[in-house]
């Protein structure tokens, strides 16, 4: 078997990290334990691009004992858990294309060794694999049926890519299920990346100014935790609903010049490309740390830190000081997703959710591969509400269910006052 991942010998403490990982998923195990007996993928070559997690891992092993082929790349340089891919190699059978650390080079050709296993699905965070079959990849994609996508950034790529009629597979928006961003976006980017933050930089939140540059369910739930611990949050939005919002959930808004004049952390959660500039770097006060929550690293401008900078040292393994001379501006993460450079992601239990989105989601873009056009699709709601069941069975949780009556009056129009 291939593959190209930092040390074999790492594969008995990753496998440790699966185990525990597993504990905290008992959804995609009920998955795992049906398609085990019905093999529902069978046949299928699954090229999966995501972060290389033992979160992940579970995923991956639960579509090979669906009857998949799968091969497993990351979906970012920094993003990989190296035990957890020797793992997957030597215990799970599993091809992985992932180290650590791994320079731009290494990271396409990392994305070419799993489009050589000319995958009938692939399965991506960011759209890097999707993007890479439509520009330079091209002869593959006659054997891709379709793919499902994870993160909110991808989304919006593939909805662009949809809207210039530039799409040649359909594609389902796992992120737009409900059981993923209400829940992975809000709890677990609001956790993880607080914890990315505190790794790195290993500061008291309480007390400092924590601003957060967009007010989506990422957003939301980073500004949640924050002010938890004791942070005062400001609020930087474009939209004004969202911002609205904000204000009415009790933070401070006011433009990004404004409310770096004051930060001591400044985290940019909304997908889109120089969020914090230039001309916020040089308002921004001495000693601010800088961070990113969005899956690509181009929310801080790092050319124009860098071009800024007289001089630039590694403070700490995920800090790097640039020294402008008049002050210092601290960046975590190398401006990647700092909840995965700096620490490990999101909890397995809101993942659960998730990925019993992409597990549920591939078998959907099998069984319907002859029925889809080349659009962007959301998972069928009866499937959503079938994850949030099961999660809800597994924490001993019970609901209401509507009568008979009641289903009919709220399809009537009949009875009023």
């Amino acid at each position: 078997m291939k593959h190209d991942i930092k040390d074999p010998k790492l594969s008995a403490e990753g496998k440790l990290l699966i185990e525990w990982a597993a504990r905290d998923m008992p959804v995609l195990k009920l998955i795992a334990e049906r398609f085990k007996k019905e093999k529902p993928l069978k046949g299928v070559v699954l090229g999966a691009c995501l972060h290389v997690t033992s979160e992940t891992a579970n995923l991956v092993i639960t579509l090979k004992q669906g009857g998949a082929q799968v091969v497993l790349c990351a979906s970012n340089p920094l993003s990989t858990n190296d035990a957890v891919a020797a793992s997957l190699v030597k215990d799970y059978g599993i091809p992985v294309y992932a180290i650590k650390g791994e320079d731009n080079k290494t990271y396409y050709a990392h994305l070419n060794a799993a489009l050589d296993y000319k995958p009938n699905l692939t399965m991506d965070d960011g759209a890097d694999l999707v993007s890479l079959l439509h520009s330079r990849r091209t002869e593959l994609l006659k054997n891709v049926v379709a793919s499902s996508e994870e993160t909110t950034t991808g989304v919006i790529r593939l909805r662009a890519m949809e809207k210039d009629k530039a799409l040649k597979i359909p594609v389902l928006a796992v992120n737009d299920n409900l059981t993923k961003h209400l829940f992975d976006n809000r709890y677990g980017t609001g956790q993880s990346t607080i914890d990315g933050i505190l790794r790195a930089s290993n500061i008291l939140l309480a007390g400092k100014t924590f601003v957060v540059c967009g007010y989506g369910w990422c957003g939301r739930g980073v500004a949640l935790r924050a002010r938890g611990m004791g942070a005062q949050v400001i609020v930087c939005e474009v939209d004004p609903v969202k911002a609205l919002e904000a204000s009415m959930d009790g933070y401070l808004v006011m433009p990004l010049k404004q409310a770096i004049k004051k930060a001591d952390i400044v985290l940019s959660t909304t997908g889109d490309k120089y969020v914090v500039d230039e001309s916020h770097i040089r308002l921004a006060k001495n000693g601010v740390l800088l961070a990113n929550a969005g899956h690509f690293d181009v929310e801080i401008n790092k050319v124009a830190l860098k071009k800024l900078a007289k001089k630039v040292r590694k403070v700490r393994p995920m800090v790097d000081e640039y020294d402008l001379g008049h002050k210092k501006i601290y960046l975590l993460g190398e401006g990647r997703l700092v909840n995965l450079a700096a620490a490990e992601g999101h909890p397995a239990s809101v993942m659960d959710m998730s990925f019993a989105g992409q597990a549920l989601g591939a078998e959907y873009l099998w069984i319907n591969k002859d029925k889809l056009e080349k659009k962007v699709y959301r998972l069928p709601k009866q499937l959503d509400e079938r994850i949030a069941y099961l999660k809800l069975r597994s924490n001993g949780i019970a609901i209401d269910r509507l009568s008979t009556e009641q289903k009919k009056y709220l399809h009537s129009w009949k009875e009023g006052t």
